[in-house]
């Protein structure tokens, strides 16, 4: 069925709900009646998969009872009523109850859909210390003698060995276990997210006390993060019996490390929460890193014998908004706290990488073009820091600006204001003169007085400043620092070979343009520097990003804008991310950038970004945009890239160092990317 691309579903997203019905001890009429209900308000949430707790059906708390024929009698008269019900719910169902076989009593997982019971899942680890007494009712999965069983009419496979997977959604393979089972030090869902398995539940009882949650809560995200996979977890609530224990209710959604939802505990109704997860994502982590089936190898007998249960299955149908959130800043975070950690850690990063080559190199001074913007700016930070770091003088920081035809005023002020703040040597070299000789060598109209500022002419003077920067270290024993950063390595938007595309050390070329304004806010917030530089780094901040190639043609004209080039960097920055790091689909990355960005008032912004510079875009802006990004990137600027100085990686989706994480070649075409987004977008 096609799905519409306003539906989540349409983008390798799945919706999952976790439920915590209130139990009636013993009464399991009672208790599938309101599994009914929570499945019924999930169906209508959109959901996919639906998640109750251990023995929900009989509830966990009530001991011998669960030997009792006449309650086993009426927990399986509730299973027929289960699966019966499920006729008319979209979603795949897991419930917990205690089910009779081989003359023995298992605590198991049925996994559920449309009419059909699919698979019958028995608990493995039956705890038997402090408040658990398991074994005195139960039987663990590796005692079953067969392996398969019939529930309420149903015969059908069982066994701690099954994973399900649908028809139509090849990267959702499901595998089950039961609380005990995640807390050994070899839980099965291991084996089998190994085995394939990328969404990984779990039925639980466990009682409360003081600290647990947060413990259940580790293991759960660790465990989706080892086993590089979704893990849905769902416990038992209010209801269960409270003679010496007390229940939480805690239920959680994670993905590969990250906790995408959790309930709100101790609740005195049913609960039910949602997470959207992202199969591509788990999908492109796992192909991705390679020790992953290299694991699997090492158990390739006990991967190969689990089964699979495959099952006719349609996703739900319509416009299905996506509920994750989808941060408009992937590189930079929006809580304060986390933000001031990853600013620390970066300048940590670039500053340790330059010490390093300078004390490799035997060199103790540096040589660096500042022009008053952004990257000149964060360079000359990290240039600081490492002189400061290795007991140097900053005058051993050789730094000039360079004026050419379009410099302005402010940035040119800016520029001299921070050299002399940052107290480093400062030096001023015009390159009018020599860029202008350059032209007319060439034969350029421009030196015959014509107003052509083409490619040419730009490149000119960026040529220029290089070439004199590489002379200047030369002439002084220095290193040339880099100031390009990743988004514009990512577009291209540099000049190549003699030029800024080249340096001796590029500290910047793994930080995106979309973070480097919020290091240098921290700078000035944390005061790493005299409080005096604090004003001309907030000028430099309020200064349009600007190449200053290009001169105005009149007073009152704008002064060149990159960002009317190459698009607004903060897209260019999002569909980076999401194209470089985890390898989406064109359509894919203008969905989530849609959510992102649609709407100005959605979601969380990072507090440094003034309230006038809070901006939306429509579908089509983005798409327009994407364009850009996937021409420049896949085939018209690889071979920038592909001869980049070195320079430290920062961020695990921030490196396009041929040497590091992105490996291309040069003359490629960008039509099967451009093919796919025109199909994919409406």
């Amino acid at each position: 069925m096609n799905q519409p691309f306003h539906s989540l579903y349409s983008h390798g997203f799945f919706r999952l709900a976790v439920c915590t019905p209130c139990v009636e001890l013993g009464s399991p009429a009672v208790n599938v009646r309101r599994t009914i209900e929570l499945a019924q308000r999930a169906a209508q949430r959109g959901a996919a998969f639906t998640l109750f707790p251990e023995l929900g059906i009989s509830a966990y708390s009530i001991d011998d009872l669960a030997l009792q024929d006449a309650l086993l009698d009426a927990v399986e008269s509730a299973i027929g009523e289960l699966i019966e019900s499920s006729r008319a719910l979209p979603a795949i169902l897991v419930a917990g109850a205690p089910v009779r076989s081989e003359g023995r009593l298992f605590n198991c997982a049925l996994v559920i859909h449309r009419g059909a019971l699919l698979g019958v899942v028995p608990k493995t680890y039956l705890p038997n210390y402090r408040e658990f007494y398991e074994k005195r009712q139960f039987s663990s999965a590796t005692q079953a003698v067969r392996n398969t069983i019939t529930v309420a009419g149903h015969e059908v496979c069982f066994g701690n060995d099954l994973l399900f997977q649908p028809t139509g959604c090849a990267d959702f393979v499901l595998h089950v276990e039961i609380c005990e089972d995640l807390w050994v030090p070899a839980p099965p869902s291991t084996y089998a997210a190994l085995a394939g398995a990328t969404v990984l539940a779990n039925l639980s009882a466990s009682n409360v006390t003081v600290g647990k949650a947060e413990y259940r809560k580790l293991l759960c995200t660790s465990q989706s993060a080892k086993c590089i996979a979704a893990y849905a977890y769902s416990g038992a609530g209010f209801g269960e019996s409270t003679t010496d224990l007390a229940w939480d209710g805690h239920a959680l959604i994670c993905e590969n490390g990250e906790l995408l939802a959790q309930s709100r505990r101790f609740q005195y109704e049913d609960s039910l929460i949602t997470a959207d997860i992202d199969l591509d994502r788990l999908r492109q982590e796992r192909m991705r890193t390679t020790s992953f089936g290299d694991c699997a190898q090492l158990h390739l007998e006990r991967i190969r014998a689990l089964r699979r249960i495959t099952f006719e299955f349609d996703r739900p149908a319509g416009s299905m908004p996506l509920e994750r959130t989808i941060g408009r800043y992937p590189f930079v975070p929006t809580d304060r706290s986390t933000l001031d950690e990853r600013c620390n850690e970066v300048y940590s990063i670039q500053v340790q990488g330059l010490v390093q080559r300078m004390q490799a190199s035997r060199i103790d001074k540096l040589v660096i073009g500042v022009s008053g913007g952004l990257d000149s700016t964060q360079a000359l930070i990290v240039a600081a820091k490492s002189m400061d770091a290795l007991h140097l003088p900053r005058t051993n920081i050789l730094a000039f600006t360079m004026p050419g035809f379009a410099t302005s005023q402010k940035t040119h002020g800016n520029a001299l204001r921070l050299m002399k703040a940052l107290g480093v040597s400062a030096g001023e070299i015009d390159i009018r003169t020599s860029a202008t000789q350059m032209l007319a060598d060439i034969g350029h109209p421009y030196a015959r007085g014509e107003p052509v500022y083409d490619v040419t002419f730009e490149n000119v003077q960026a040529g220029e400043r290089s070439s004199h920067l590489f002379r200047l270290a030369n002439l002084h024993g220095a290193l040339l620092v880099g100031t390009s950063d990743l988004s514009e390595l990512a577009l291209g938007y540099m000049t190549y070979g003699v030029g800024d595309q080249m340096s001796h050390y590029a500290v910047n070329a793994s930080v995106p343009k979309t973070l480097i304004q919020h290091l240098i806010r921290w700078v000035i917030r944390t005061r790493q520097f005299d409080t005096s530089v604090g004003a001309t780094f907030e000028e430099i901040l309020g200064t349009r990003m600007s190449p200053e190639l290009i001169p105005p043609q009149s007073d009152d004209a704008q002064p060149q804008s990159a960002e009317t080039t190459i698009g607004p960097y903060e897209l260019q920055d999002f569909n980076l991310y999401y194209l470089s790091r985890l390898g989406y689909r064109p359509s894919k990355v203008a969905f989530l950038a849609d959510h992102a960005w649609s709407h100005r008032e959605r979601g969380v912004w990072p507090e440094a970004i003034p309230n006038d510079e809070r901006y939306e875009y429509d579908l089509g802006t983005i798409t327009k945009w994407l364009q850009v990004f996937i021409r420049r990137f896949f085939e018209s600027s690889q071979f920038k890239r592909s001869a980049l100085p070195n320079g430290p990686k920062v961020g695990s989706g921030g490196s396009l160092s041929p040497r590091g994480d992105w490996r291309a070649p040069s003359d490629v075409h960008a039509d099967v990317w451009l093919d796919e987004l025109r199909r994919g977008i409406p």
